[in-house]
């Protein structure tokens, strides 16, 4: 295809997913983490105080926060107690400004949810480019096109949350700094600096880029030696211009997060470092951030090692969360292997396995011409570059493996661009060689045409996507919840059912952002999963969110004290519907 046919072409794959994503978020009730997120971003334009939500860089929030400031007359809450005494009370506060200050809470989610899907195209945009320099066109064009169409992708890109930013800032860092290593010109280093210091600024688990650079420029230092005196000058010499890559992101850091301690007291500052960190196990690294707080060159930076310091502690903590009909705060290890197994689609799971069996084969059969050293030494220099992108999955899903924190498929998206890179790469270049052409692409074609299928028969409900392993979205529940299935999303769908069915009241257990109060009124009754079931009157209606159905449910994993089995007795009840795979609706007969 020629050059001009294949701009035409990725333009309009990205114009879908741009299209797609707004018409199928503008129904969306506020997610979990939105809640916390899109306050915590106007405050920071609006305030310049960074005291809301400190365990996430800023670079996200300000972006969603600043289509707010062309709204007209939105009332800042600084009087509540949420703002001016709690400690990161993130949700009072984000519950307080969204529906209880008369704000215009729909207009304003719509609005600061459009970055988002920016930052989701310019991911695509550079996938597109990397694709195409490494291997051309029709490699890119299949690349762009399992971007375009992935649901996960689609799904999280469309929110005021960090997972896409993060994939943006893994895969964009990398690529710069891949040229930089290629070509250490001051261009290429400035270039390395600010998008390295970007990705940090959007989310703190891309301090993984620190060990995978180390590694780079090891790897490559190696590479370009012949004995170990020369490596000890190739080493030299890639390690100070690092230092100035890391410099120029120290600055860039240090200039984002100044901005954002403007208006935030010092004093406060100290104070709620020194509340927040007073259960980290490292006493010594809680002292110096707190000494940092109250310092004003070091203010930035005590910022910024504050919310570091709380994901460290929070991944280690674990997060209760339901697998596979058991309940946990500890997760399970088997976690994301499988939850990326039933999220993904199917046909994009068959080509990667394609892709790495045919990769396998090619290294087979090379490595038996040669030394396998040589072999991979000639492979490292002409592959360097896809040999980046695969040390980047084995370090972030190594990770991942190993935390306690299994919420959602969605902390896997940093590993996805460079995945499909690589599939796309190996079904192009390996598996469309030999015999049988025209079978294999009518192979690859049909696989695609199935996640177009995937994409399409899911709309709008992105989130709740599972493949036909488990039998579609509709079982989804079974297997997991939380953001990958019911992250509150469809609570203005249920108004909707309950005024197309008439129905005047209806008890409610809701898992979101929204608030049930502010869109039902006089419909809503509140219900929780604790309370006695006599309690609900006979002929009533309940809602039960399905994140708060199954933790009610589920089986309590080894040394887990917390109550559970306390929503069983729905278990005779067969649900009337379910609005949008994630919240269930029961008649109490």
């Amino acid at each position: 295809m020629s050059d001009k046919n294949t701009i035409i072409t990725a333009s309009f794959l990205l114009i879908f997913m741009a299209v797609i994503s707004v018409l199928s978020m503008k129904d969306d009730s506020l997610t979990m983490d939105e809640m916390s997120h899109l306050p915590a971003g106007y405050s920071y334009v609006s305030q310049k105080d960074m005291r809301i939500n400190p365990e996430h860089p800023p670079l996200i929030k300000d972006l969603a926060g600043i289509p707010l400031l062309f709204i007209k007359n939105i009332k800042f809450p600084s009087d509540i107690k949420a703002w001016k005494d709690d400690v990161n009370s993130q949700w009072d506060f984000g519950s307080y400004f969204l529906y209880k200050t008369g704000n215009p809470v729909d207009k304003m989610i719509i609005l600061s949810r459009i970055p988002m899907i920016l930052i989701l195209i310019m991911l695509g945009i550079y996938l597109f480019i990397w694709t195409k320099e490494l291997f051309g066109n029709s490699t890119a064009l299949t690349a762009l096109f399992f971007f375009s169409f992935s649901p996960t992708l689609i799904a999280h890109g469309r929110l005021v949350t960090t997972d896409v930013g993060a994939a943006a800032g893994a895969f964009i860092s990398t690529y710069y700094f891949v040229k930089f290593l290629k070509d250490p010109t001051k261009k290429n280093i400035i270039l390395g600096g600010i998008f390295f210091g970007i990705a940090e600024l959007l989310k703190f688990s891309l301090i993984l880029l620190i060990p995978f650079f180390a590694i780079l420029v090891v790897v490559k230092s190696i590479l370009k030696s012949s004995d170990i005196k020369i490596f000890l000058k190739n080493f030299y010499y890639y390690f100070i211009r690092c230092l100035l890559v890391g410099l120029i992101a120290l600055v860039l850091i240090w200039i984002v997060y100044s901005y954002h301690v403007l208006n935030y007291p010092s004093q406060k500052q100290a104070k709620d470092t020194e509340f927040i960190l007073s259960s980290f196990g490292t006493k010594t690294l809680t002292d110096l951030n707190v000494w940092m707080a109250d310092k004003p060159i070091l203010r930035p930076f005590a910022q910024y090692t504050l919310g570091l310091l709380m994901v460290l502690q929070r991944a280690s903590g674990g997060n209760t969360g339901y697998f596979l009909g058991e309940i946990s705060a500890a997760g399970w290890k088997t976690y994301f292997p499988f939850v990326y197994l039933i999220k993904e689609p199917l046909g994009f799971h068959i080509l990667s396995l394609i892709a790495l069996l045919f990769a396998i084969g090619v290294m087979f059969r090379k490595n038996k011409e040669g030394k396998i050293t040589e072999r991979m030494t000639n492979w490292l220099n002409t592959h360097f570059a896809e040999f980046s992108m695969l040390l980047f999955i084995i370090i972030y899903w190594t990770s991942s493996l190993t935390s306690n924190l299994n919420i959602g498929v969605r902390h896997l998206l940093p590993a996805f661009p460079f995945q499909i890179l690589l599939v796309s790469a190996g079904i192009t270049t390996l598996f469309l060689k030999g015999s049988l052409i025209r079978l294999k692409k009518t192979f690859i074609f049909a696989m695609m045409l199935w996640q177009v299928y995937a994409v399409i028969s899911i709309y709008p409900h992105f989130i709740s996507y599972f493949n036909e392993i488990i039998g579609g979205p509709k079982n989804g529940y079974l297997y997991v919840v939380d953001s990958n299935l019911d992250w509150g999303q469809d609570l203005k769908r249920l108004k909707i059912w309950l005024d197309e069915n008439k129905i005047d009241k209806a008890y409610i257990d809701y898992f979101g952002g929204g608030n049930p109060q502010y869109y039902l009124k006089e419909k809503y009754a509140p219900w929780w999963g604790l309370r006695n079931p006599d309690e609900i009157p006979e002929g009533s209606y309940l809602a039960v969110s399905a994140t708060l159905l199954q933790g009610g449910r589920g089986k309590p994993a080894p040394n887990f004290d917390q109550k559970t089995g306390y929503y069983l007795w729905l278990d005779k009840y067969q649900p009337m519907t379910v609005i949008g795979n994630s919240i269930f609706v029961f008649y109490i007969n």
